[in-house]
């Protein structure tokens, strides 16, 4: 079952998917599926690839962070909710802001809020540039070139708070101020990196 990739996972990430959480991801997955797509939130080329290239992508963002998850975090450039809301369903402790500027987008993802009950979920439908409060932790996942992640992301986030970032790269990115780590290719099928930065 490929849903076992998913507590794969988030086992070596150092968390535990429980069986309640898999079925809140499952009901995302075909959310994806059946609303998301069809709508243009993803393309239509990524029907078959959301178990892995979505989903089990997104649950690699908790990889480089310690137990106990960050209090908040903000994903940048969320879109309809990848990583935002598998991290939440991972952390249901923690609470999760979507920030996207398109309408479209943010209405999917409240969309998908509301079919999954996901209470530690809000969203922001605006500019980084507009956000008034750091975080103690930021996301972005193929939302914002390498190379300008940096003074968006350090404005949003506090002081110790750490900052990761996944994009679509076909070798290891590199990057002025971050670490660069890869996840062990035996969870998805391709290399997959993630940029990695503490604010000081």
């Amino acid at each position: 079952m490929k849903q076992g990739l998913w507590r794969d996972i988030a086992t070596a990430s150092g968390f535990a998917l429980e069986d309640d959480q898999i079925v809140l991801l499952e009901r995302f997955r075909l959310w994806l599926l059946k609303e998301a797509i069809p709508a243009g939130g993803l393309g239509p080329g990524e029907t078959s690839r959301l178990h892995d290239r979505h989903i089990g992508d997104s649950l690699t963002f908790a990889w480089p962070f310690p137990s106990p998850p960050p209090e908040d975090v903000l994903d940048l450039g969320s879109g309809v909710g990848l990583p935002g809301i598998p991290l939440a369903v991972l952390w249901p402790s923690t609470t999760v802001t979507l920030l996207d500027r398109s309408v479209k987008r943010v209405d999917l993802a409240r969309r998908a809020i509301r079919v999954l009950g996901l209470d530690n979920v809000e969203t922001a439908q605006t500019d980084i540039n507009e956000i008034d409060r750091e975080f103690s932790a930021v996301v972005t996942r193929a939302a914002i070139p390498a190379e300008r992640l940096e003074p968006l992301v350090s404005r949003a986030l506090q002081p110790g708070g750490m900052a990761v970032a996944g994009g679509s790269w076909t070798r290891p990115p590199e990057v002025d101020g971050w670490q660069t780590t890869e996840i062990p290719t035996e969870m998805l099928d391709r290399p997959v990196w993630l940029l990695i930065m503490r604010r000081a």
